[in-house]
């Protein structure tokens, strides 16, 4: 699909993400990660979408990245997870927005891999519940969020963060993961890292 042919779109829901940073993720601040290198996946949960004329309502997909160093320095490898449930015409439009030629933050996302391997089509299991929030994609991705604690008191410790200009969610709500791995192309596990989740409002093309 060429950035002519490409359709006025609208996607609406609830993003959630989980990284091998600590709590909190610098990425956020355009900081370096962590540990000098980010391994992370984002997944999309659609409430109400349209790609031209076709449905994407209650569908659900995921990019899950690694780079060896900050994300804008480029050489990342991505591996798209994708709903089952998807028709021909809704796998061709999450396929392009995937692609970044269809613009929202997957545009970005795009100008900074080298490798994308072959999408995996598997059954979600998901529990959408802020920071208790789990995720099943198959075999592929494990994503069960848990709330930060004070190492002090064990109390719950809440945060959330104001993002004007992300490109992703304008306000992530963090908290950390009792699991989270990726196995099938990519493959790392991160429980007790960084995780987060906010709404998203995209459109395009842009």
């Amino acid at each position: 699909m060429t950035a002519t042919t490409i359709p006025n779109w609208h996607t609406t829901g609830t993003m959630v993400q989980a990284c091998n940073c600590d709590w909190g993720c610098p990425c956020e601040f355009n900081a370096p990660p962590s540990h000098g290198y980010c391994e992370g996946t984002w997944t999309w949960h659609i409430e109400e979408g349209r790609f031209g004329d076709v449905r994407l309502d209650g569908l659900r997909f995921a990019a899950a990245c690694k780079w060896p160093g900050q994300i804008h320095e480029g050489n990342g490898e991505a591996l798209p997870i994708i709903d089952e449930r998807a028709t021909q015409e809704q796998l061709a439009a999450i396929g392009t927005l995937l692609s970044g030629q269809a613009g929202g933050p997957w545009a970005i996302v795009a100008t900074t891999l080298t490798k994308v391997h072959e999408p995996k089509l598997v059954k979600w299991d998901v529990a959408l519940n802020g920071a208790q929030t789990t995720i099943q994609a198959g075999d592929v991705l494990t994503m069960n969020l848990t709330p930060m604690t004070n190492p002090v008191t064990g109390e719950i410790h809440e945060a959330t963060v104001q993002l004007p200009t992300g490109f992703v969610s304008k306000e992530v709500h963090r908290a950390t993961t009792s699991a989270f791995s990726v196995h099938d192309g990519i493959s790392y596990a991160y429980p007790g890292q960084d995780a987060g989740w906010g709404r998203f409002d995209y459109q395009g093309p842009s």
